[in-house]
């Protein structure tokens, strides 16, 4: 666990860039018909960004909580342009983001605290 935790924080601006694009491209892909039914996909959406989350609250650097803020921000951007592309624009889509956020940064404090040998050679934020 302490090599797969370096790993990650190691390459933590690579994983958010990946999981961002992902989130982006699947967020605001245009449908031909907007699904039958709204609502279902809210435990996806905290997935989503607790994983976008994880690696920046795993590796904390400067300004990292202004980054989780960011990608608050940014998944209410993209609440606003799903109508655009034939999407649901949803405050509980929003509200399941800031979840995942949330969710990401308590998980990667709990892990940093179990596995505090990850730690090591990771003092100076970058």
């Amino acid at each position: 666990m302490n090599r797969l935790l370096s790993l990650i924080k190691t390459n933590w601006v690579a994983i958010v860039l990946v999981t961002l694009t992902a989130i982006t491209f699947l967020s605001l892909w245009p449908l031909s018909q907007l699904p039958a039914v709204p609502g279902s996909d809210k435990t996806h959406h905290v997935i989503a960004y607790a994983l976008l989350m994880l690696p920046v609250a795993l590796r904390r650097p400067t300004g990292w909580i202004a980054i989780g803020l960011f990608f608050v921000m940014y998944s209410g951007a993209i609440e606003l342009l799903q109508p655009m592309v034939n999407r649901y624009g949803e405050w509980l889509d929003f509200a399941a983001n800031l979840a995942g956020v949330i969710v990401g940064a308590l998980l990667a404090v709990t892990l940093n605290l179990l596995f505090p040998a990850a730690n090591s050679g990771h003092s100076q934020p970058r």
